[in-house]
């Protein structure tokens, strides 16, 4: 019997794995302790989300499923998501080699608005939660398609423990059962991450793609089947045309490459879901 074809997500925590240790030799875990103990109070998540629909804005270089986004709205992103009335937070990526992004782009941006402000990588280390904390974070996401159900628990109650949130992504009913009972903020993500590489779904590095194959939007279905009384996010392939689509079962969008890819401008692309959200 051959071997199962490397997914994307194979790939994308090996180089998780590889930054993680790179990070650890740059700073310890002492030092993590000191920054933490001069990081800014944290920002509530849950009570940004709780409020009317509204989006968690993404910023983030590039992605594996559509490659480089526009670098003018990589920069105006910031300003513009502080000032539109729909973001409700902001999600940045600090996965380096697949998104672009680095922890001090976390914190500088942290520096310069007054909404929470997601870590959004792949969390396989108790590390990466202390570093989160450190750098400003507000909250964290946690994959339950990367993660099995202790490890889930207990980032999570580290997490609580340095005062942060969690965004728990799941894909299916099976990471649905293995998310802690105290799951507060849970997301559905569209996008197959478990597709092999081969497939079709990914661009491979320094092209780029109209057109993100990865998306499978029939997922939020999966939406009935959250706890209730917990805070619904619905992430990824969403856009001004889809979003009212999901605003009425869902308390928020989590959208980034609509934005960062607008020919018109991060700010074109929030009013146009400013309208499509107030039709």
């Amino acid at each position: 019997m051959s071997a199962p074809l490397p997914t994307i997500l194979d790939r994308i925590l090996a180089d998780v794995q590889e930054e993680v240790s790179e990070a650890r030799r740059l700073r310890s875990e002492d030092d993590l302790r000191g920054m933490i103990a001069d990081a800014p109070p944290v920002r509530s998540l849950p009570a940004v989300l709780e409020k009317n629909f509204g989006l968690i804005a993404e910023i983030k270089a590039c992605s594996p499923s559509v490659g480089a986004m526009r670098l003018e709205n990589v920069a105006e992103a910031p300003d513009a998501y502080e000032e539109s009335s729909v973001v409700r937070a902001l999600s940045v990526l600090t996965n380096s080699r697949h998104f672009g992004g680095n922890m001090e782009r976390l914190q500088e941006i942290r520096a310069r608005v007054s909404k929470p402000v997601l870590r959004k990588d792949f969390m396989i280390s108790e590390y990466q939660i202390r570093e989160a904390r450190a750098f400003g974070a507000d909250a964290i996401l946690l994959m339950a398609s990367v993660l099995d159900a202790p490890r889930l628990k207990g980032f999570h109650e580290l997490a609580l423990e340095l005062g942060m949130e969690t965004l728990f992504e799941v894909h299916d009913e099976e990471e649905v059962d293995a998310l802690p009972k105290s799951a507060r903020i849970i997301g559905i993500n569209s996008r197959r991450f478990k597709a092999p590489v081969e497939s079709g779904g990914f661009v491979a590095k320094g092209e780029s793609s109209e057109k993100d194959f990865s998306i499978r939007l029939d997922t939020f279905l999966l939406v009935d089947r959250l706890p209730e009384n917990t805070i619904r996010i619905a992430e990824s392939g969403l856009d001004a045309g889809n979003i009212a689509a999901v605003s009425e079962r869902f308390q928020a969008a989590l959208v980034g490459t609509s934005l960062l890819r607008d020919p018109a401008g991060v700010r074109a692309g929030l009013a146009a879901f400013e309208e499509a959200l107030s039709a």
